[in-house]
């Protein structure tokens, strides 16, 4: 374990998953939280049914719902933050994280779209040239997210 994720004191982060394409992807997601130390992860939809793909395990440490929309599991005070790439989103590298932040990614083929953005505080991405996978993203996401906080 890095030394910094277990000192973490300032609020969480829980990680939302719209309609993610395939058992692998929630796997990576699911040891990218255990890395970071995420809170819980919740996914909907169905697109590719199948075992999830956990090497590690995660799902034993880390909640794990999968309900029918992710409003519904947004913990109390905390800001739904959506991950896309769209015109107007503020770049992860200046973004200041919220205490406690909800981060909603959508699939790898697809965008999340206003759906899902209107109900969303912030917008941000990471600044690539084209879609990441998944469970990159989420660790790029995590560990910016732990970097800002181990300086402040």
């Amino acid at each position: 374990m890095t030394k910094g994720v277990g000192k973490r004191s300032r609020g969480y982060a829980a990680i939302g998953l719209y309609q993610h394409k395939t058992p692998a992807n929630l796997g990576g997601v699911l040891r990218a939280a255990g890395c970071y130390g995420a809170a819980m992860v919740a996914y909907t939809g169905n697109r590719y049914p199948g075992s999830i793909i956990d090497t590690v395990k995660a799902h034993h440490i880390i909640p794990l719902l999968h309900p029918e929309d992710l409003r519904d599991v947004i913990p109390y005070d905390c800001v739904p933050v959506a991950v896309d790439l769209l015109e107007g989103a503020r770049c992860l590298t200046g973004y200041t994280h919220p205490r406690n932040a909800f981060y909603i990614f959508g699939p790898e083929d697809s965008t999340l779209g206003t759906n899902v953005t209107d109900w969303c505080r912030d917008i941000i991405s990471v600044p690539t040239r084209f879609c990441m996978n998944l469970a990159a993203t989420v660790n790029v996401v995590l560990y910016d997210r732990l970097a800002k906080e181990m300086r402040t």
